[in-house]
């Protein structure tokens, strides 16, 4: 089946995407208002986008009457804010995080979530995240009712336990991450894996 996305409407492409387009990673961003009020909401159209500079892709839908959501106005006021990776502990918090609160509302008090200062920008890391990265802002995208922002990782926290210092090496599944799926309030865990090496061209005879 093949559709032309021309005529389909905004809340009937999403659902297809949405529903195709899976797993996606979490980031759970932080941010500031310039006055000082926190807040705290997940995000699944997320990715890293490269390494040099250390890049990260967030989209952020608008509220249907076009306004932008806390966490766009606060990134777009302030330049600045967090992805905190999602692990399965984390799971309900961050879904109570997800609420349809005025701006008022500190999502991270309610969820009675713990954070831990940042070192180069002012929004808080959300302390039991195994991973959170401090973010300054590289570049940011208007598309519709869509804002894409490009993030600048600055600074890149985790968790002692999960990484080797010396070798670099992260113990991913000692994470326990969750992702989102489908429809509404499907998520899946990391636990299910298989492997494959990637082919190398000299070894398979090829010729240039």
């Amino acid at each position: 089946m093949e559709f032309d996305f021309a005529q389909v409407a905004g809340p009937d492409r999403y659902k297809l995407m949405s529903a195709a387009i899976t797993p996606r990673p979490i980031a759970w961003l932080t941010t500031q208002s310039p006055d000082g009020v926190r807040n705290a909401a997940p995000y699944s159209f997320f990715n890293m986008m490269g390494a040099a500079p250390p890049i990260v892709a967030i989209g952020i839908m608008r509220r249907p009457d076009g306004t932008y959501k806390d966490s766009g106005q606060n990134i777009l006021d302030t330049g600045e804010f967090v992805v905190n990776l999602v692990s399965e502990r984390d799971a309900a918090a961050m879904n109570l995080t997800c609420i349809d609160a005025p701006p008022s509302f500190d999502e991270i008090d309610a969820a009675k979530l713990e954070t831990a200062p940042s070192t180069s920008i002012a929004p808080p890391r959300i302390a039991s995240a195994p991973v959170s990265m401090e973010c300054k802002v590289f570049q940011t995208v208007e598309a519709g009712l869509s804002l894409v922002v490009l993030g600048e990782v600055l600074r890149f926290h985790i968790d002692d336990a999960l990484v080797d210092a010396e070798r670099l090496h992260v113990d991913t599944l000692a994470m326990n991450l969750v992702a989102r799926m489908h429809g509404a309030g499907w998520y899946t865990r990391c636990t299910d894996l298989f492997q494959m090496t990637r082919p190398v061209f000299a070894e398979q005879g090829g010729n240039t």
